[in-house]
């Protein structure tokens, strides 16, 4: 699905790693595609569903999530569970990753890029790889995979779009659920991996590499 509607996100002045708020972060964090008020999305009641889900506020065909995501509400709640050991390419979280962890990462696309990486990793295991590629064989793909017991699982490639230009800024966002990865790119929803790792709390390594330039790595949750 693709959640196209973007919003500005507001600055607040930095903290140090024990608040959990990092440069850039949102006063009010929400998913790209979010109405700026009166969370209910097109043809949908006051009281928002999503299609097919009564009763059960959720991302499409996920049931059992959070209602649909930034909602307006208070500033991001701190708890032990968000903090991390944070340098510009690299995020070690405390206690893992966890459903309405929202992830911002920004930079720049080098000019002769080929390609550049980004794994949420259980110890040696790598629970999300997700891989801009540039130029293979002709063609810009995006593969995402999973890694477990040094053995890769299958590839997923299939995009609409490949929204990564050499030579200019991105801002990457990867939202945690209890079923999937949901992931967006300069404010727009581009595609969901559902975990191949269900211990969410063991996935506590972030890093990024190759060929980009990052400005900033925000960590948030979603209320």
């Amino acid at each position: 699905m693709d959640l196209s509607d973007a919003l500005d996100f507001p600055q607040q002045n930095n903290q140090q790693a024990g608040g959990a708020v990092w440069p850039g972060q949102p006063a009010n964090p929400t998913w790209p595609g979010q109405p700026p008020a009166n969370p209910t999305w097109p043809g949908q009641p006051a009281n928002p569903t999503w299609p097919a889900q009564p009763n059960q506020p959720a991302w499409p065909g996920q049931p059992g999530q959070p209602t649909a995501p930034g909602w307006p509400g208070p500033a991001p709640q701190t708890s032990p569970r968000a903090l991390v050991r944070f340098v510009l390419d690299f995020c070690s979280f405390t206690n893992g990753i966890y459903n309405k962890m929202l992830i911002t990462i920004a930079g720049e696309i080098k000019l002769n890029a080929n390609n550049f990486t980004v794994n949420f990793k259980r110890g040696s295991d790598i629970a999300f790889h997700l891989n801009p590629r540039f130029n293979e064989g002709g063609r810009q793909v995006i593969v995402r995979n999973s890694m477990i017991g040094n053995q890769w699982g299958r590839e997923e490639r299939e995009l609409p779009s490949f929204p990564f230009v050499p030579g200019k800024p991105f801002e990457l966002k990867i939202l945690c659920t209890d079923t999937e990865f949901k992931v967006a790119v300069n404010k727009s929803h581009l595609l969901e991996y559902k975990h191949r790792i269900r211990e969410l709390n063991q996935i506590r390594d972030l890093s990024v590499y190759g060929d980009v330039t990052l400005s900033s790595v925000n960590v948030e949750t979603l209320q």
